[in-house]
């Protein structure tokens, strides 16, 4: 069985690399959703802060919210413990930590990755420039999961990373759809309008799922379709249904492999339930925002669970 301590810098690793491409995504959601307005893109940035859970900390150290100071915020600012430099620099820390159970491959995509974004990130962001640093972003992150998954065997190190990436993944796309519904659209009568169906578009191009919706539902963009395809579509890789599918499946091997099940177990069960029995009627009927609030906080629960389960600290 790994040391505790192992398994916490796997863990940590993967949802720090995770991050890094996340908030980028998000910041990409935001640049797209303030284009589709004329006047002030302020509530568009600020719905940007929300979902990413730093609009206080921002707050405390900017009055303004334009493209320039937050995605210099979410991107370099060292300050924002979630910002991509502070994310790389915690993957980086974590996978040095656990140098001995990576492949070498593994380990120098990370470090190169690291070296290159610190490289675009030591000056200020030109907004002009944004839409080019944040797709190298992803590249680079990308670049990382294909070394990893393309060398390391399928054993409990992993198995824990996986649980961080998926785990970080799932509350990512939560916070993204969460960013529509803090959009304030001019009125009601928006709804359903060529801006919301926009808008909507926008999200999918975020989480690079807009050739993959059209390929499943052949048609026009429905706010309906489009939640249904990034929560309960098992074959969309940045869903909640998908990302739940693959924590469990490292659940189960890290159960057998230990021939033992823990409290992570049961809270994972409950919230792959409901995601499981639920149908995107039920959702709306819930509420979008409060059913994605509500699935945020399960999904935090079982990342503290695990930590406690498999002795993290």
């Amino acid at each position: 069985m790994l040391l505790g301590r192992t398994a916490n810098g796997l863990y940590w690793m993967g949802r720090y690399i995770e991050r890094t491409e996340n908030m980028a995504r998000l910041v990409d959601t935001g640049l797209r959703l303030a284009l589709t307005h004329t006047e002030s893109s302020s509530d568009e940035w600020s719905s940007v802060l929300t979902s990413a859970g730093v609009l206080n900390a921002y707050r405390e150290r900017h009055d303004e919210f334009t493209a320039e100071m937050v995605a210099d915020f979410l991107l370099r600012d060292t300050a924002n413990d979630s910002s991509v430099m502070s994310s790389l620099d915690s993957a980086r820390a974590n996978a040095r930590m656990v140098r001995t159970a990576l492949t070498r491959e593994t380990w120098e995509s990370i470090n190169e990755a690291w070296m290159s974004l610190k490289r675009m990130l030591a000056t200020p962001i030109d907004q002009r420039e944004l839409p080019r640093l944040l797709d190298a972003i992803k590249r680079e992150t990308a670049l990382i999961r294909g070394a990893f998954h393309g060398t390391m065997l399928r054993n409990e190190i992993f198995d824990f990373t996986q649980l961080g990436i998926f785990i970080e993944r799932a509350d990512s796309t939560a916070r993204i759809l969460d960013v529509k519904y803090y959009v304030l659209l001019p009125s009601v009568a928006w709804v359903g309008s060529s801006l919301d169906n926009y808008q909507w578009e926008s999200i999918l191009r975020s989480v690079s799922a807009h050739r993959a919706y059209r390929w499943v539902y052949e048609a026009e963009y429905k706010p309906e379709n489009i939640a249904e395809f990034l929560i309960l579509s098992r074959r969309m890789p940045r869903s909640l249904a998908f990302s739940y599918q693959m924590i469990g499946d490292s659940l189960k091997f890290l159960s057998d492999e230990y021939g033992k099940r823990h409290a992570c177990h049961e809270i994972y069960e409950e919230t792959a339930g409901k995601l499981q029995r639920s149908t995107i009627q039920d959702v709306l009927h819930e509420g979008l925002h409060e059913f994605l609030r509500d699935f945020i906080l399960r999904n935090n629960a079982l990342g503290n669970e695990i930590a406690r389960d498999y002795r993290f600290f």
